[in-house]
């Protein structure tokens, strides 16, 4: 071929056109102008347009996970195991975390597959829930912004919720330890939930994440000195277990699964993880950074709450540090330690509340005012949750109140809803068993919703009318006690 026929051609890699070859959108084809022969078009690969500035290892990803769902939650464990009994507990801790485990896979899997629908690099929690119905079924299409804007504000109440259950650890912890060391000054639990209000207002007015890092440091070394003195009491002069529950009553079940769904969820961090991970394909599979991390999770927290119940039976508390020693030094230090990584660990839990409530704020509100807006509801923000805490200042009830409304509807519920509405027009599988396994995933978070903030709530308003009723008896008893020694 001569220089003249060179000039005269069609370079394929510079000149292509897409041609439509059936009525059919679906069906597309790019034809060369200058061959016969059919190029079929790349698919979008959301992993190939990924941009982080920074992105995450392997390693790193697994740590990440591993430290959202290994927190203050597992020392709460053994109260669960204490409403389900050893057998139950266990196996019950296996179940609960395979499902959560699997809605996790569900939620990752369908944000990667609507990536390729809607041709962007990666999706949020939010963003994900709300392609599935944009590109789901025609008739459930419009919902699609009314499930972003409701999983935000979801995602809102949770964190807020679990807030108020951070100041209630903090409070039960330092109370545990000053009655000991300093017995004039008792104070209610109530009153040191109103102390910590003017060390959180004002750590939490760190607005940059990155100047959150230190405190963040801080709470993971004081967090595992503490987990390893607790461990060494729980199996100091461990008991036999013939004297405690093997299984417990059905009707405690669901507090067993909502303080269990508490602990063990963290679908709030499953998505910026896997979306600033290096290589995202190794999030899931087998294995995979979710399967290693949750394996992980689900035999450390079986065991803590395992041996935590069949150490302190029923007399165990909302965290286990509260049934420690109080005249000893070790026991102590744990407390004060935990008291202080749960404080620092607020102001980084209030980052993701905050994030989003601003940003349906800040295009409403004028440049000038952004600075004092910011302020005041940070600090109406951390008043409410002290003021909430205080309302309800029972540890063990609050977790199991927060895991029934909250993370079972976010981490189980939604999970099933949204797979069920992305794969209904792309198959089911065979007989529909997708379909089938959600519809059971939906009832196991409804049941933890209902039956599990019935009995929280039932048990609230018991506790707290326990002690007027027995103050009024005891007025009453003496009022007519001194009656008759007068007659």
């Amino acid at each position: 071929m001569g220089s003249d026929e060179k000039k005269g051609s069609i370079v394929l890699e510079n000149f292509n056109s897409t041609a439509n070859l059936a009525s059919n959108p679906g069906f597309q084809s790019t034809l060369s102008l200058g061959s016969k022969e059919v190029i079929n078009e790349k698919a979008y690969n959301p992993f190939e347009h990924r941009r982080v500035e920074h992105p995450n290892s392997t390693i790193g990803s697994l740590v990440h996970l591993l430290k959202s769902s290994l927190g203050s939650g597992i020392l709460a464990m053994p109260a669960a195991f204490k409403n389900a009994g050893l057998a139950a507990g266990a196996i019950g801790t296996i179940v609960v975390g395979f499902i959560c485990t699997h809605c996790v896979y569900v939620l990752v899997k369908t944000s990667q597959e609507v990536c390729v629908d809607a041709k962007k690099p990666s999706m949020g929690f939010a963003e994900t829930c709300g392609a599935a119905f944009e590109y789901g079924p025609k008739r459930l299409r419009p919902w699609a912004n009314f499930a972003r804007t409701f999983i935000d504000y979801a995602m809102t109440c949770t964190y807020l919720a679990a807030l108020c259950v951070y100041i209630v650890f903090i409070a039960e912890n330092f109370k545990e330890v000053l009655d000991v060391y300093m017995p004039e000054y008792k104070l209610s639990v109530e009153a040191y939930c109103a102390l910590t209000l003017v060390p959180l207002v004002l750590i939490c007015q760190i607005r940059n994440l990155k100047y959150l890092v230190p405190f963040s440091a801080i709470a993971n070394v004081f967090l595992v000195i503490c987990f390893a003195i607790t461990m060494y009491y729980i199996f100091s002069g461990l008991p036999k277990p013939e004297g405690r529950e093997v299984v417990a009553s059905v009707t405690q079940w669901p507090l067993f699964i909502s303080t269990v769904i508490f602990a063990m969820e963290g679908i709030g961090v499953v998505m910026p993880v896997e979306n600033e991970m290096a290589k995202p394909q190794q999030f899931l599979g087998c294995p995979g950074v979710l399967n290693v991390a949750m394996t992980i999770v689900i035999s450390l927290y079986g065991i803590v709450g395992f041996f935590g119940y069949m150490k302190y039976g029923d007399d165990v508390r909302g965290s286990v540090t509260l049934n420690l020693p109080q005249d000893e030094l070790l026991a102590q230090s744990a407390k004060i330690l935990m008291a202080l990584a749960i404080l620092f660990t607020y102001s980084l839990q209030f980052y993701v509340p905050m994030e989003m409530i601003w940003r349906q704020l800040h295009t409403k509100i004028a440049v000038r005012y952004h600075n004092i807006t910011q302020i005041l509801i940070r600090t109406a923000a951390v008043v409410g949750s002290v003021a909430l805490a205080a309302a309800f200042p029972d540890l063990e009830l609050f977790i199991n109140l927060c895991g029934a409304i909250f993370l079972s509807s976010l981490g189980l519920l939604t999970p099933a809803i949204v797979d069920t509405v992305h794969k209904w027009d792309r198959g089911l599988g065979p007989f529909n068993w997708i379909l089938y396994k959600n519809i059971f995933i939906a009832m196991i978070s409804l049941i933890a919703l209902f039956a599990g903030s019935y009995v929280s709530i039932y048990s609230m308003i018991e506790k707290f009318n326990m002690t007027p009723v027995l103050e009024m008896t005891a007025n009453v008893t003496a009022v007519s006690l001194n009656d008759t020694l007068s007659v």
